[in-house]
């Protein structure tokens, strides 16, 4: 069973929105961060961080690059995470990966690998 399942992914014109979930029901361990990671065409060998929520209090981080466009949140009671996506631009195009990691599991939570478990991902494409 996925750990982490993501969904609502698609193609958009420039300027809209879509909203990413991924439900972590088949988490082994208790999230403390959450977070999603994109990984663009133009850079197949990153996965850029894109915003991040620390799951007890909802305290939330974003990227300079999507700050003021991007929301995310969690449903504790539905164990899903969600990303927000407003005024889409083209170079948001990306391959969309939630991850989730337990308390202590690394000093850093600013990439993927800092993260004990990501789903399979889900492709966004903005284009007219």
């Amino acid at each position: 069973q996925a750990q982490l399942v993501e969904s609502g992914g698609g193609l958009v014109q420039p300027g809209g929105s879509l909203t990413l979930s991924c439900v972590a029901s088949g988490l082994t361990f208790s999230p403390y961060f959450m977070a999603w990671f994109r990984q663009t065409p133009e850079r197949e060998r990153e996965f850029e961080f894109v915003a991040r929520v620390r799951w007890s209090d909802g305290t939330t981080f974003y990227a300079d690059s999507v700050k003021g466009r991007f929301t995310i949140s969690r449903d504790s009671s539905k164990r899903t995470l969600y990303l927000q996506m407003n005024s889409l631009k083209p170079e948001d195009t990306a391959v969309y990966y939630c991850a989730a990691t337990p308390f202590g599991y690394s000093a850093n939570v600013d990439r993927l690998g800092d993260f004990a478990a990501w789903g399979q991902g889900i492709q966004v494409t903005v284009s007219s």
